[in-house]
């Protein structure tokens, strides 16, 4: 029996500084910092901890679309967070490199949050996907902000972990937000 290698694992800690350096970039282009405790690269979980608002954001008495828009707020952000760490490893780390293996070991998972959460058919969710991935491709494809993803990686390994308060600083001191 062969053991299949996990392509997604990160090969070292510039790579995961990348990955979340990425991940912070697609926060700030989603309004979401705010929806975020901190990021750290020394996190033994997720390295993204979000705040109670982002899984208790809606009331008891809000209405069932309001509840399920909700839904699907997180699940932009976090289908984004995951693209947006791959293209930024990919197309800015990596100089180039093809992320289409990465990305397809990743629709799974998308695939599997949008039926579970979202009760999400299989064609809403290749939309969704396609256009998240198409919005995400159109940031880390631009060359103007690779200086900026190169800066943020090297604070995330200097400091370790940025609040969401910090995360918007130091992308504001970039000249990013």
């Amino acid at each position: 029996m062969s053991k299949k290698k996990n392509i997604l694992a990160y090969r070292n800690e510039d790579d995961r500084c990348y990955g979340l350096a990425g991940m912070a970039i697609s926060l700030a282009t989603l309004d979401a910092i705010d929806r975020v405790v901190e990021i750290s690269i020394d996190a033994k979980g997720p390295m993204v901890t979000f705040s109670n608002e982002f899984f208790w954001g809606s009331s008891q008495s809000a209405s069932p679309k309001a509840s399920w828009q909700r839904l699907m707020q997180n699940y932009q952000i976090t289908t984004s967070l995951a693209l947006a760490n791959v293209l930024s490893r990919c197309l800015i780390r990596d100089k180039g490199s093809d992320p289409a293996e990465m990305l397809a070991e990743l629709m799974p998972v998308i695939k599997a949050e949008g039926r579970e959460v979202c009760e999400l058919e299989d064609d809403e969710i290749h939309n969704f996907y396609d256009n998240t991935l198409m919005r995400a491709n159109r940031i880390f494809s631009n060359r103007r902000i690779y200086p900026v993803v190169d800066e943020l990686a090297r604070i995330l390994a200097r400091r370790r972990t940025l609040s969401g308060r910090e995360i918007a600083e130091e992308l504001h001191y970039l000249r990013l937000i």
